[in-house]
């Protein structure tokens, strides 16, 4: 298997380790902060109103693009200009296989198909599908793929290379997608977000599984953030072939009894360890 250089050779593992967790509090405390405020907004805490609505708006995005904006603050703290070119730079890694594209762009469709099918032999009906047709799922995975880079320049551009440091890639991986589901939770109780009422331990199962596949992409293709952001756009897009979420739902930390929400969790976690189990002689860059 073909290997790269050390993440974060300038880093020790301890130092390393430190950055991530300095970075971790900066994020939460940024983006709970503006999700809060949001949520007090939304539920009457102040008059509503055009205004109002646009400063929710705006503090939504803050708060998503918190994990990216303490990045490269972080970044351009401790190593100026250069730093932040090449946290950037890994945006423009594009020239890697056509597989590593078919993985990013298809990974969580092939699970939600084959969540359908196991679905159909075991109960003998097919389950729920969403209402959008192929084609408006693959524009607007192309259209979104931009917009992942608000959290990807954080979470697999700052944060795991460092993890990896301290952890190697397959322990970083899961306690990154541990962290990663945890960020949501307050869009769990803000009415309007997709995720409101829903539960939040199936999402926590799933983001966690999903990390693992994700940091196995940025790892073999030499850390190219477009293409683990092409993945996570790929699975916001996808992730409705086969709803997990169960409609009018409204106690988002009880668990979910609906079989496609666990036949997911199931598959992502199969996947996953088969990832895992290949994981432990990989090493990549953190330029």
């Amino acid at each position: 298997m073909a290997t790269t250089e050390r993440a974060t050779p300038h880093l020790s593992g301890s130092s390393a380790m430190r950055a991530a967790l300095g970075f971790f509090a900066l994020t939460y405390a940024m983006s709970w902060t503006c999700f809060v405020a949001a949520f007090v907004m939304v539920r009457g805490g102040v008059p509503a109103g055009a205004r109002t609505s646009v400063l929710v708006l705006v503090l939504g995005l803050l708060g998503t693009f918190a994990p990216s904006i303490v990045a490269l603050g972080l970044t351009a703290r401790s190593e100026g200009a250069a730093g932040i070119h090449s946290l950037l730079g890994r945006i423009f890694r594009w020239r890697v296989g056509l597989r590593w594209y078919v993985f990013a762009a298809g990974y969580f469709a092939t699970i939600k198909i084959g969540v359908a099918l196991i679905h159909r032999i075991a109960v003998g009906v097919w389950p729920r599908f969403g209402v959008e047709p192929w084609y408006i799922l693959a524009i607007a995975t192309v259209l979104s793929t931009p917009v992942q880079a608000g959290e990807e320049i954080g979470w697999r551009g700052y944060a795991l290379p460092r993890l990896a440091a301290r952890l190697g890639l397959a322990r970083a991986s899961l306690l990154l997608g541990i962290i990663w589901a945890i960020w949501h939770l307050p869009l769990f109780f803000v009415p309007g977000i997709d995720n409101y009422g829903q539960s939040f331990m199936i999402f926590a199962l799933q983001v966690t599984a999903i990390s693992v596949p994700m940091a196995w992409l940025y790892a073999r293709t030499g850390g190219s953030l477009l293409l683990v952001m092409l993945m996570h756009g790929a699975n916001n897009q996808t992730r409705n072939i086969v709803p997990s979420g169960v409609p009018g739902a409204a106690h988002a930390l009880t668990l979910s009894t609906y079989l496609p929400a666990w036949l997911t969790v199931t598959l992502l976690w199969i996947a996953a360890c088969y990832f895992l189990v290949r994981m432990p002689n990989i090493r990549y860059s953190n330029r």
